[in-house]
């Protein structure tokens, strides 16, 4: 296993990386202020689509699904060898929470869904493939961004069991399965206010613009 010192620099990569707010930036660019003023009033793909600029939403989905992917990339490069996921788990860690607490701005981020589908690209594609299918086939059936975020998320931790095949060794499955686990609970905790407002029939659709 990594030395502990490696892994809490790939950690803190991994922060630095997670927390660029494409979102904040992209908006600013393009001279529509500041998109925490709006909607959600976090810095995601899902509330820059609130301001009518579907290709900067889209810009935005990509850049925060990269900045999950480009860590776990570094750490792949670096020092996972043999296959040893524990360095990628460290740095795709680090930018989910650097996505949801940026420190350049005061800790107040997104929630973290399209930087996770970046990071199961960088852990384990099939999951990332399932997460894919699993949120476009909700939002369609039921038109709500977080809610389809949730029901995607809660597949995560299985996934690894259902691909067994493509994972060798009972140790890399359950290990990618616990860290998926921790992750979806993560996501599940920055969608509470979206949860509340689910059950009472409060939550914005996608494509309301508010």
């Amino acid at each position: 296993m990594l030395p502990l010192p490696f892994l809490i620099a790939l950690f803190v990569v991994g922060y630095l990386l997670g927390s660029i707010p494409f979102g904040l930036i992209l908006t600013r660019l393009a001279g529509l202020g500041d998109v925490r003023a709006i909607g959600s009033g976090n810095t995601g793909a899902t509330n820059v689509l609130r301001a009518g600029r579907k290709g900067l939403a889209a810009a935005t989905l990509l850049l925060d699904m990269l900045k999950g992917f480009l860590p776990i990339v570094i750490a792949y490069i670096l020092f996972s060898h043999g296959g040893d996921r524990i360095p990628a788990i460290a740095a795709g860690f680090g930018a989910l929470i650097g996505h949801i607490f940026p420190v350049w701005l005061k800790f107040r981020g997104g929630k973290g869904v399209a930087t996770y589908i970046g990071i199961l690209f960088g852990i384990y594609w099939p999951a990332a493939a399932v997460f894919c299918l699993v949120w476009l086939t909700s939002a369609f059936l039921f038109r709500y961004s977080s809610l389809s975020a949730l029901i995607a998320s809660a597949f995560m931790p299985f996934a690894p069991f259902a691909f067994a095949p493509l994972t060798p060794g009972v140790f890399q499955i359950a290990m990618i399965s616990g860290s998926l686990s921790l992750f979806s609970l993560i996501i599940f905790a920055t969608h509470h206010a979206n949860i509340a407002r689910l059950l009472k029939g409060k939550e914005s659709r996608i494509g309301d613009n508010k």
